[in-house]
């Protein structure tokens, strides 16, 4: 129990990279802008080695830290895992964490394989009924215009849903001699464009509409087959080592889909658009009007309202930062804008209501997992010729 009353959640994070960073400054930041109904605690992080474990903690504003997961896990203070390392772990690291009866946050896609993303969410499902919550970091879901967004889909605003347009877009790999790091080693992260990018728009486009997709046609492709092996690589960048190895994900993956309210949907992510750099594209068209989204100009969600005079209708540029908007309030005067570390303050804040009134976070590992057969339908699909996949 804190001095004012509130109860203490103490926080424990696995993998301190460029995730681990982002959930670190969220974990920060969080209580200093938001009346939070838990006094939340950064107690510990664990890394690789002892020695990197301690310099992230010092680094990043934790109290202390473990060599191991499991020692972590097994830690009395630590009453939420957040997990923030490559897919390979994740499954085992929160069955164990959820068993051991911790609330878990664990990093998108769920899992490496539908198989253990249904073990997560198996486990999940078992813990919350001892009262110990989980919840999958799909953390675009708390951008103030997707949100609003999903607001105006849910209140009919643009009608029945015909079309969907998701693009996830970036071009961190367009140089050939980029090194090879973690996220092209399919053993490690599942898959590539797909599952590391397109899983958000996948997530976006299910989350703003409110509908699933329920089949798939799918191509994928991998336009450099091997890359120079990384010395050493954090977050996105790595340098090169001696010798060459195998790239062994997709670099890029486009998909049909079909919509379960009947709309029809093109998804495409990209980790080799030249010049765009972090474009997740969201468009919805529905039979009263239509909602767009770009990331690249996150604080503004255009609106078309096909009810209008046909003489002066047109997309409407709404500037998502006034003080009604979602999560508006705690932050800044009107107009002034909000960045990309921002979603995870959101996120944490909606974590920890959620844990404090013992109620389903969102999205759940049930979430997680209906996202992973999406990437599987379009794997499996993208292998016999783009042949439809049911999901």
């Amino acid at each position: 129990m804190s001095a004012d009353g509130r109860p203490r959640l103490g926080i424990g994070m696995v993998g301190h990279s460029f995730m681990g960073a982002a959930h670190s400054q969220a974990w920060r930041t969080a209580p200093r802008f938001f009346d939070l109904p838990l006094q939340t605690e950064m107690t510990a992080v664990a890394g690789r080695t002892a020695e990197s474990a301690q310099a992230a903690a010092d680094r990043l504003g934790w109290l202390g830290s473990e060599a191991s997961w499991k020692d972590l896990v097994a830690r009395d203070d630590v009453d939420l895992v957040d997990i923030c390392t490559p897919g390979d772990t994740h499954a085992e690291i929160a069955i164990a964490a959820l068993e051991a009866g911790k609330h878990v946050l664990c990093e998108k896609p769920l899992a490496n394989s539908v198989a253990e993303a249904t073990q997560m969410a198996d486990a999940a499902d078992a813990a919350a009924e001892r009262g110990v919550l989980a919840m999958v970091g799909f953390t675009y879901r708390r951008v103030p215009a997707i949100q609003l967004a999903r607001r105006l889909v849910e209140e009919g605003r643009i009608g029945t849903v015909r079309h969907v347009r998701a693009q996830y877009l970036q071009d961190w790999l367009t140089d050939e001699e980029s090194p090879l790091s973690w996220r092209l080693d399919k053993d490690r992260a599942g898959s590539g464009a797909l599952g590391d990018i397109g899983a958000h728009v996948i997530d976006l486009a299910q989350f703003v509409t409110g509908e699933q997709i329920t089949g798939v046609s799918g191509m994928l492709e991998t336009f450099v087959a091997e890359r120079p092996l990384a010395e050493s690589s954090a977050g996105l960048s790595a340098v090169a080592g001696s010798g060459r190895g195998p790239v062994t994900v997709d670099d890029a993956a486009a998909f049909l889909a079909r919509m379960s309210g009947g709309g029809i949907a093109v998804f495409e992510a990209t980790r080799f658009a030249a010049g765009r750099k972090n474009a997740i594209r969201l468009e919805i068209n529905g039979s009263r009007g239509s909602v767009a989204f770009d990331f690249e100009d996150m604080n503004v969600l255009h609106l078309y309202d096909a009810d209008e005079d046909a003489e002066t209708a047109g997309f409407r540029r709404i500037v998502v930062t006034e003080p009604g908007h979602p999560y508006l309030s705690h932050w800044w005067p009107a107009g002034h804008g909000l960045g990309y570390e921002h979603a995870f303050t959101h996120q944490v804040v909606d974590l920890v209501g959620a844990v404090a009134a013992g109620t389903p976070p969102a999205p759940s590992f049930r979430d997680g997992l209906t996202v992973q057969k999406v990437l599987a339908a379009v794997e499996e699909s993208a292998a016999d010729a783009s042949a439809w996949r049911t999901v």
